[in-house]
């Protein structure tokens, strides 16, 4: 773990730094407006799984070093941080101090702008809910080429709501204060097993009810099916000393042991990043699974998350693998949903039933917040909902997305939300019934009048309706 230094000193240092790189960054957004381009964000990875040409005027905005820390404060337990900041960056400021972000998303290169505009949960999310609902305060890049700070306490207030999965359509998240939470030097999980889901999921909401306020409860809870009958409730609870503790992140395979093991004990960093190694169980498909190749790729540090993602990218913009003929043509189904806990069994069933990917990841969730104030991602704050995520290929003799939406049309059918990070199909008319026009219309007015960025339809949906390979992978 990087040493890191929360002095008050350099605290201001980091401030002054990010304020010169802030009036750079504005600078150049105003050169590239008059210059009549399109202003984009320059990343080098992203967590995105929607592969777009880019518009033809875009000007790529050099962002890359907005990825720092700028202070940790222990006592009001909040941490001051750049957007391009990765969660792995944040978390190992923040556990020297016994305290890490409320929610952290599953993955170490996921940023923290892009997780709080882009929406996310984990196994916190039970008891803090959504990523976005951890944000204290941000400093937005808008459309007109300035910077506000966004607070659910000023006039801004109404960007401060309507950021979450905005997606960068309203603006970029240049600096962003995160609630932060105590915790200790290791987790002890258990697994327990379950073979009908009617009672699977009314006991794993049972658990969370039980546990969600409870000073001495489980600090984290999620699930794994592995079928319509092999079902894993898996809750994690803090504890200071440890005989013996596992380690995932090399040679063995975290998903493996939910299996394997009624209770397993890891460090408090491990259990954070329990799923990055394997990116869940998506290593699979890159052999990973194969001891030779896992320790090949692992003495070369390069089990992880970031590589996976530059490995398929690779792959699905040259459609190599299909073409020499070493892959069959599938359609890719990755996707998260939200689905309230009481239909979770109907849409267990449709997805066994109807897509066939496995295992799939269960994360319950619900609303930190007792009332519903992020208009772009309403969610019912007495209700709790359960994250389905399936990542895999289906081979497919159908047009070019058909199971993605058979997921869409099922998700509205049981009154559920899709994640945007990911191709969608929705009709425009399908899409602003979801994810709220008019709320959106004003907030655009609003800080992108000009329409600087692409709206969020145009964004996330109609860049692919046109392109009529998109929703097959290779």
């Amino acid at each position: 773990m990087r040493r890191y230094d929360n002095s008050g000193i350099a605290s201001e240092s980091r401030r002054r730094s990010f304020a010169m790189r802030r009036d750079r960054l504005i600078k150049q957004f105003a050169e590239a407006r008059q210059r009549g381009r399109t202003p984009r964000l320059g990343k080098r990875t992203s967590n995105l799984f929607r592969v777009r040409p880019a518009p033809t005027r875009a000007e790529r905005l050099d962002v890359t070093d907005f990825n720092h820390v700028i202070a940790v404060d222990p006592e009001n337990r909040v941490a001051e941080v750049e957007g391009m900041t990765p969660y792995e960056t944040l978390v190992d400021a923040t556990l020297p101090h016994g305290l890490m972000p409320a929610v952290v998303p599953q993955l170490k290169s996921i940023t923290v702008g892009g997780a709080v505009t882009g929406g996310g949960i984990e196994s916190s999310s039970f008891r803090y809910g959504f990523v976005h609902e951890t944000l204290q305060a941000v400093e937005v890049l808008t459309g007109e080429g300035r910077t506000v700070l966004a607070r659910p306490d000023n006039e801004q207030r109404d960007l401060f709501y309507g950021f979450p999965n905005s997606y960068g359509t309203l603006g970029y998240a240049l600096r962003l204060w995160i609630r932060l939470v105590p915790v200790r030097s290791y987790v002890r999980l258990t697994h327990a097993k379950a073979a009908d889901p009617d009672s699977y999921f009314h006991d794993l909401a049972e658990a969370c009810r039980k546990h969600r306020n409870r000073a001495d409860g489980a600090a984290f809870m999620d699930g794994t099916a592995f079928g319509n009958h092999e079902l894993y409730r898996t809750e994690g609870h803090f504890i200071d000393h440890a005989e013996a503790v596992s380690r995932y992140t090399f040679m063995k395979v975290y998903y493996h042991s939910i299996r394997r093991k009624d209770g397993d004990v890891l460090t408090t960093r491990d259990y954070i990043w329990r799923w990055d190694t394997d990116w869940f169980w998506c290593s699979r498909a890159f052999g990973m699974e194969n001891p030779v190749l896992r320790f090949l790729a692992g003495s070369m540090g390069l089990l992880n998350s970031t590589t996976y993602w530059k490995l398929r990218d690779w792959n699905e913009r040259g459609r190599l693998l299909q073409r020499i003929g070493l892959m069959p043509s599938v359609e890719w189904v990755i996707q998260d949903v939200e689905i309230p806990v009481e239909h979770a069994p109907r849409f267990l069933e449709f997805l066994n039933e109807r897509i066939g990917i496995r295992p799939v990841w269960i994360c319950p969730a619900q609303a930190f917040r007792t009332e519903n104030v992020y208009p772009l991602y309403q969610t019912d704050p007495d209700v709790l909902y359960i994250n389905f995520g399936f990542w895999g290929g289906v081979r497919s003799g159908h047009p070019p997305g058909h199971y993605n939406r058979l997921v869409e049309k099922e998700v509205a059918r049981l009154g559920g939300k899709k994640s945007l990070y990911s191709t969608s199909f929705f009709t425009e008319t399908e899409f602003w019934s979801h994810y709220n026009r008019d709320a959106y219309g004003r907030l655009k007015s609003r800080y992108d009048p000009e329409g600087a960025f692409p709206d969020l339809y145009e964004k996330c949906v109609a860049a692919y309706q046109s392109d009529t390979t998109e929703g097959e992978s290779t």
